[in-house]
């Protein structure tokens, strides 16, 4: 009787979605006497949902055999295909190799033609697209599509359409395969899957999104997956996924004290799965935050953390190295990670960062470089956000090789995208350089309007770093009517000047020549000679003597 009690309450609490409630019955009844099969299948989806990993592939092979000894070979082949998915997605290729076998072995003496056949193709798209055998991989899924259209298969066309859709986005096609992926999430989001099936596709829908840059996309169904999570509160599975997803899109939206919470949150989760490479993600999005708020050393901690954890830390860890004053170190990760880099996608995460450090450096050439290819992805990925990425990139080049008519243009089509897109970080930078570049052209009333908004922006982000290197301009009209020279007589000077920018300060101060401040500071000649022409800027003055006096009326040296 008790085991009765146990299992009919288990079946009810996995039917409302109870995983924790139904795994602590099932396991009772379990315990009383062996569950079936059907029943061991409802216990290892328990597990799956509430994080208990192995004990899921152990409740499938017992299902499996369970199957097998009832003569029911292609309920087996379905537990065999999960166990193996399970292990596949924890990277244990070798046991889910060894379980696909298992499925296939049984399919092949099958007579008649099976939905699960559809299913053991799966594993085949999944290697090839990893393998870049796009093409591949696209007829694969479609095959699987026809086998689940023929038996009337609601999960396995579901998958075998988002996989085909993911193929296609990631060879360029990105409008057809983004109508197969809405496909899927019409049966995902209409509760027509099995739920471990729903978060899958949830999961790969959203990260195929991200991966062309489709943030509109991403955030409709993130917003959907956290409604989905939230009807299952004591879920694992998935639910630090998309607490990831949306830490980022909180963080694209200016909301970084709640996108820090939730990417915390989600590395809590993956802990709970053991998941090392999923807690990666959450370290990388937790050290993106603290770089942008200035906290440079909680930074720090959480890219090395990302590292530990089996992630690559960049390219935000080259970008706190540049923020750091460290400008050999950023250059050499930036290039090293881009060198290493084949796949025209993440090449595209990669060349903004890329862009940024090398006119950081004075490099306009490489630079150059990277805006162009990262102009030519956007072009091939049509949609999605890489476009206003590119003009952002090609607006700075141009601004820095002293074109502030084309750079205007450029950054004026930036910055309308990163509005659409509700991103203020973003925005502001732009709307900063916008500033500049009509300053260099004359007007000054403009270039004080656009850096007055990027100010404000960055004031509402507490975005330190860049208030710091935001460019001195006056910010009412009071302040217009104020001496150009004034700034520079008072603290504010050198609160504008970088934390390396006043390193230069006292070595020039002190009599020090380029090469010998190049040589004491580790960098380049060239990088002294920017950085001298930005404290000339900054503080109003036209030669070294000048500026060396300012250094000695604020006590730099």
């Amino acid at each position: 009787m008790a085991m009765t009690g146990d299992l009919e309450r288990g079946r009810a609490a996995c039917a409302a979605r109870a995983w924790a409630e139904a795994y602590k019955a099932l396991e009772l009844a379990d315990r009383a006497g062996p569950l079936g099969a059907d029943d061991l299948e409802l216990l290892a989806t328990c597990a799956y949902m509430t994080g208990r990993h192995e004990d899921m592939v152990s409740g499938m092979e017992r299902a499996y055999g369970s199957h097998l000894e009832a003569a029911r070979p292609l309920s087996a082949v379905r537990c065999a295909f999960w166990a193996g998915v399970d292990l596949a997605l924890r990277g244990e290729t070798g046991r889910a190799s060894g379980w696909f076998g298992r499925a296939h072995r049984l399919v092949d003496a099958e007579e008649g033609a099976c939905a699960e056949e559809g299913y053991l193709l799966m594993p085949a798209v999944m290697a090839q697209r990893a393998g870049g055998d796009l093409a591949g991989a696209c007829a694969t899924a479609a095959r699987a599509v026809a086998v689940a259209e023929r038996f009337g298969d609601a999960d396995l066309l579901a998958l075998a359409l988002h996989e085909q859709g993911h193929c296609l986005v990631r060879d360029g096609r990105v409008q057809e395969g983004l109508r197969l992926l809405d496909e899927a999430m019409v049966s995902v989001t209409a509760d027509d899957l099995s739920p471990l099936v729903t978060g899958l596709i949830y999961c790969a829908v959203i990260a195929a999104c991200r991966a062309v840059y489709e943030f509109r996309r991403a955030q409709e169904w993130t917003e959907a997956l956290t409604a989905w999570c939230r009807q299952q509160p004591d879920m694992v599975a998935f639910s630090g996924q998309c607490l990831v997803h949306r830490a980022e899109i909180m963080q694209l939206h200016g909301a970084w004290p709640d996108a820090l919470a939730e990417a915390e949150r989600a590395g809590e989760r993956f802990r709970q799965e053991m998941n090392q490479g999923a807690a990666a993600q959450s370290y990388y999005r937790q050290a993106e935050i603290h770089r942008l708020q200035g906290a440079l050393r909680e930074a720090e901690e959480a890219y090395r953390d990302a590292g530990r954890c089996g992630g690559d830390p960049q390219p935000g860890l080259a970008l706190l190295r540049l923020a750091q004053g460290n400008e050999g170190a950023a250059v050499a990760a930036i290039r090293r990670v881009v060198a290493e880099t084949t796949e025209p996608l993440e090449r595209a995460r990669l060349l903004p960062a890329c862009v940024d450090i090398m006119l950081a450096v004075g490099d306009t050439g490489a630079a150059r470089t990277a805006c162009d290819e990262l102009g030519a992805i956007a072009a091939t990925y049509r949609g999605g956000v890489l476009s206003v990425m590119a003009a952002a990139a090609r607006g700075s080049v141009d601004l820095a090789a002293g074109d502030a008519r084309s750079a205007l243009i450029a950054l004026r089509r930036a910055e309308l995208g990163w509005r659409e897109l509700d991103a203020p970080y973003e925005t502001a930078h732009v709307r900063m350089l916008i500033g500049r570049a009509c300053r260099a052209l004359g007007d000054d009333e403009t270039a004080g309007i656009e850096l007055e908004a990027a100010r404000v922006g960055f004031e509402r982000l507490r975005a330190a770093p860049d208030l710091a290197r935001l460019d001195p301009f006056p910010r009412d009209a009071a302040a217009e009517q104020a001496p150009r020279h004034a700034p520079a007589h008072g603290p504010g000077g050198v609160l504008r000047l970088t934390p390396r920018e006043q390193a230069v300060l006292r070595l020039v101060a002190a009599g020090k020549h380029n090469r010998e401040i190049a040589s004491e500071l580790v960098i380049s000649e060239h990088t002294v000679a920017r950085h001298i022409q930005n404290i000339f800027a900054k503080l109003d003055v036209s030669s070294r003597t000048a500026a060396s006096a300012f250094a000695y009326e604020h006590h730099l040296v």
